[in-house]
């Protein structure tokens, strides 16, 4: 074993003793808001470390203060799976709405009294990440994403040095991942903004997308330059002894790792003290150096944070108090209108440029016909703009008063303003659509993906990536165009190569035969899913007769009514989805036709749920088969589930069922059920 030379010795205790100081200067500016180096001594001490690192090679660590400088650009950023997902929060707009949020939480914990503890904080208007560390060193970053994959942005988070590269401390826990917020000061987006005007490039709108912007760089060396900064509000998980009974208790133990929490936050009992910590934090907002859109509210006890639960894709325990959005008034100087990926024709207003919440706005939504009639608002109006949830730009209200003699009414178009399509109005429904799925321009992406969709024609190897570039180098403009590619200008398009062109052409091939349900589900008609599709198949038998329909006889079919009757009656009279259905025809795509029902549906008015494998059928298959007995086939297991079929691998649902005593089915009884519905002769499907 090698023995540090006296000279080698000094050396490490020089590079330990700068990495202390600089680490300690940056968790003093940071976390304790208490700065004890200028930025010319901290840059004095950096330059010497790097300086010897670069000597010294060797020397070089990972949590090394030198290594938040920026690497070399990536390539792209790899997806990341968060191992707890990050879920969004439910809103609240006024106190009334807080209230009623510490009523439920009081209901469902059975309490009485009005002394519930809440962890409070600002909601800070940046972008959310998670941080991963192990034995205490950053291993990986990543953005929100979709709450269940993110970006992975380890690289551009290494950069920020309010973000500890290791943490300190004696205890520290095998594993721990933070959450928090990256954001940018008023005054360094004021500083970047400024040097941007005098290089020429493009300067932000706001301080919440430059951040964004920064931290998404494919080059970190341009985050390094970005004045970023860190604010954790959450310990996600951790590997630990010291288990915390408290949120605000985790909270405190991230200020000693060296994280900053935000100096606002606070433990209140109550609604009444809630409601103040909301009321001074609103007063505060207009004087702060960031921007923060309210404030993020939690139930402090771990335990009874787990005992509420969560619904849908947020926390019952928690809540985010929405300020009252930034108003601003400017002319309507014209009203275009904008087809959306499904057909909804949106009137978008066109106004002279008005800095609304921070942000330069000159579009804004105006929804639809009847909020226009609402608004009563006229092209040439005085108008006030609001950013809905300080992100959305609307029309709020309209300054009559100042209407000039030249005002024009707003009128909607006839004819769909991309593909020139006779436009949809069902009664009932304040949406106007393009109901040319099929052909429109504007929905050829989506329409694309729900046809290839694996419900619908099942077309393997066909992802949202691949449509997306057949698109865009227009190959494919209708469904109908997939079955004339080749597999060798397929060849042709990035990271695709032979093989997979040919596997594609193959998959093709094969998605040619399918079913009459399939292929009505897979032309995208508004409303019509698997069961209702089914349900059309075997009430028409063809395709040709479910196209002659009128509306009389689409409203006899089970479970369609006058709205959904109106849609497939629409999609069927546009001459541009009759044609591409023809298309489609020609290149092939068959079926065998489907028996017009006539037999008595057992099932009708059940809810039926499928988990777990099942060995003699495929679940699509199983479905099916129930559908076509007048069953609803669902994902989740309700107190109104008439039965659960659950083979091996079963998991939460069949849990769930036993818990509500619904009736439990194992494959063999399905499929002896199954024999007598389908023979007429067994039992009408009664839970037991």
């Amino acid at each position: 074993m090698s023995q540090k030379t006296p000279k080698t010795a000094e050396l490490h205790d020089e590079v330990a003793r700068l990495r202390a100081e600089l680490d300690e200067a940056n968790y003093r500016y940071y976390v304790l808001d208490d700065p004890t180096l200028t930025d010319e001594d901290y840059d004095r001490r950096l330059r010497r470390l790097q300086e010897l690192e670069s000597q010294h090679p060797d020397l070089v660590t990972p949590d090394s203060p030198t290594q938040r400088v920026g690497a070399a650009p990536a390539e792209g950023f790899p997806e990341v799976q968060h191992a707890v997902p990050m879920l969004s929060l439910d809103n609240a707009f006024n106190e009334e709405e807080i209230a009623a949020f510490v009523k439920r939480v009081n209901e469902r914990l059975e309490r009485n009294d009005d002394d519930l503890a809440f962890c409070c904080e600002p909601k800070l208007d940046g972008l959310a990440v998670s941080l991963v560390y192990e034995q205490g060193v950053l291993i990986s970053g990543a953005t929100r994403g979709d709450g269940r994959t993110g970006e992975g942005i380890t690289s551009n988070l290494r950069t920020l040095r309010s973000i500890p590269l290791k943490l300190r401390g004696d205890s520290i826990p095998q594993l721990i991942e933070v959450r928090g917020e990256v954001y940018m000061r008023h005054s360094g987006f004021e500083t970047l903004n400024a040097r941007a005007r005098e290089e020429g490039s493009k300067v932000f709108a706001n301080p919440r997308n430059a951040a964004a912007g920064s931290l998404r760089q494919l080059d970190p060396r341009i985050t390094a330059q970005r004045p970023l900064e860190f604010c954790a509000y959450q310990v996600a998980r951790i590997d630990d002894d010291e288990v915390a009974m408290a949120h605000s208790a985790y909270m405190a133990r991230l200020r000693e790792f060296g994280f900053r929490t935000h100096p606002e936050l606070a433990l209140v009992e109550g609604s009444a003290a809630l409601l103040e910590y909301c009321r001074r934090l609103g007063e505060k907002r207009d004087h702060l150096d960031y921007d923060i859109d309210g404030a993020v509210i939690k139930v402090d006890d771990l335990r009874l944070q787990r005992e509420l639960g969560f619904v849908a894709r947020a926390p019952r325990w928690a809540i985010a108090y929405k300020f009252p959005a930034q108003e601003q008034t400017t002319r309507l100087k014209d009203v275009e209108f904008q087809v959306g990926r499904t057909g909804a024709i949106t009137p978008v207003a066109r106004l002279e440029p008005v800095t609304v919440a921070g942000a330069l706005v000159s579009n804004a939504t105006l929804h639809n016909q009847d909020e226009i009639a609402r608004l009563g608002v006229m092209i040439g109006d005085r108008v006030v703009i609001r950013r809905a949830g300080d992100v959305i730009p609307q029309v709020v209200r309209v300054m009559e008063d100042e209407r000039p003699d030249d005002a024009r009414v707003i009128e909607f178009p006839m004819h769909c303003p991309v593909c020139g399509s006779e436009v949809e109005r069902v009664e009932g429904e304040a949406v106007v659509r393009c109901p040319a799925g099929l052909f429109c321009a504007a929905q050829r992406k989506e329409a694309i993906k729900h046809f290839a969709s694996r419900r619908a024609l099942d077309i393997d190897g066909l992802g949202t990536k691949l449509i997306d570039q057949l698109v865009e180098r227009e190959w494919v403009k209708t469904p109908a165009g997939l079955f004339h590619l080749g597999a060798e200008e397929l060849a042709e398009l990035p990271r695709l190569g032979k093989k997979s062109a040919d596997n594609l052409i193959a998959a093709l091939e094969k998605s040619r035969h399918t079913t009459l349900p399939r292929f009505i589900y897979a032309l995208g008609i508004r409303e019509v899913g698997e069961a209702t599709a089914g349900n059309l198949a075997r009430h028409f038998g063809t395709l040709e007769a479910l196209m002659r329909a009128e509306l009389v006889d689409l409203e006899a079919v089970e479970d369609v009514g006058p709205v959904v009757a109106a849609h497939v009656y629409n999609f069927f009279q546009e001459q541009h989805n009759r044609e591409t259905v023809d298309q489609l025809i020609d290149a092939g795509v068959q079926w065998e036709e489907t028996e017009v029902s006539v037999r008595p549906q057992p099932l009708i008015g059940q809810t039926w749920v499928l988990t777990g494998t099942l060995e003699s059928m495929t679940r699509d298959e199983g479905r099916a088969r129930l559908q076509a007995l007048g069953a609803k086939v669902s994902g989740s297991v309700s107190k109104r589930t008439a039965g659960v079929v659950a083979g091996p691998g079963a998991g939460s649902k069949l849990a769930k069922a036993e818990e509500l005593n619904v009736e439990v089915l194992d494959e063999e009884a399905f499929l002896t059920r199954l024999a007598g519905w389908e023979s007429g002769d067994g039992e009408k499907g009664e839970a037991s």
